[in-house]
């Protein structure tokens, strides 16, 4: 695959979280990161973007060691 794998939006997408609270779109092809977690999975972005909406909370950090 070539490009940006987050640009477009065909194919299946993922939402990961962290301990901190903080969510972020993701591909299912990639790697999740070192202390995050896949919280949702399903067909289509916008329906990946409603669930980060839905259960991102403004109040998110980042968790400190």
């Amino acid at each position: 695959m070539s490009g940006n794998p987050f640009d477009g939006g065909a194919g299946d997408w993922l939402v990961v979280a962290n301990a901190g609270g903080q969510h972020a779109l993701w591909r299912p092809h990639l790697e999740v990161p070192k202390g995050w977690r896949i919280v949702y999975s399903g067909p289509g972005r916008d329906g990946a973007l409603d669930y980060a909406e839905q259960h991102f909370t403004a109040t998110a950090q980042t968790p400190t060691p």
